[in-house]
């Protein structure tokens, strides 16, 4: 039986709003606008540098990504840090193996030829070649002390928060990034041990971009075609 809602919110108590700052006007729209220009270089790169990132950085990030929101705050995920070579490899083989069923069979022709030209095939040596594979995990529920389930709302969503605010703070910390999702990737269970009431929900690949790195010329849709205000 899933643990009722209702005795968990008993546990809560209120505080003071702290560490809130209000901007003026003007500096609101600053800071607003120095974001922008700060996340909007972030780009995705499939060629990274081997130079080894402080473990410690990776750690604050995935901090940052705990502060997400979430359906009653019940925080439905998990983060698993790969830096070991053999795991990594056993990762690549396994995702690879996804892959190449998808570029040769699985995929319809409008998703190959929407992915044409970023110029995207099975081979994912990235996957060996970045010194962190991040494995982010989506739980339907929790299992308590007492053995109970607790059911987890709107896991996948939350988890999708997360993941966007871990983004950002590797980008915030000068690591390059790449969201890698080979589908299907129930693999991951398997060979990270994780128990299934997780669902792979992302594997993000991060550290230093290559030297020389290139990526492909694109366009982001304009303000006008994603925003609507009435």
């Amino acid at each position: 039986m899933y643990h009722n809602l209702r005795n968990l919110m008993k546990k809560y108590t209120f505080e003071l709003l702290q560490n809130y700052k209000k901007y003026s006007a003007n500096e609101m729209l600053l800071q607003s606008h120095i974001f922008y220009e700060a996340i909007k270089t972030r780009r995705s790169v499939r060629d990274f540098s081997d130079k080894q990132v402080a473990e410690d950085v990776i750690i604050n990030c995935i901090k940052a990504a705990g502060t997400a929101p979430s359906g009653a705050n019940l925080q439905p995920w998990h983060f698993v840090i790969i830096k070991d070579s053999q795991i990594k490899k056993e990762i690549r083989i396994a995702a690879e193996l996804e892959e190449k069923e998808f570029y040769n069979g699985r995929a319809p022709k409008e998703w190959l030829a929407a992915l044409a030209p970023l110029g995207t095939n099975e081979h994912k040596q990235f996957l060996e070649t970045a010194p962190y594979l991040i494995a982010i995990f989506s739980k339907s529920f929790d299992v308590l002390e007492d053995g109970s389930q607790q059911k987890n709302y709107y896991a996948a969503e939350s988890t999708g928060i997360a993941c966007g605010f871990l983004i950002n703070a590797l980008h915030h910390s000068g690591l390059a990034s790449l969201t890698h999702t080979p589908s299907p990737m129930n693999f991951l269970n398997k060979i990270l041990n994780r128990p299934n009431n997780e669902r792979p929900f992302l594997l993000l690949v991060t550290g230093y971009a290559a030297d020389g790195v290139k990526v492909p010329v694109i366009k982001k849709k304009s303000i006008e075609d994603i925003t609507t205000i009435i």
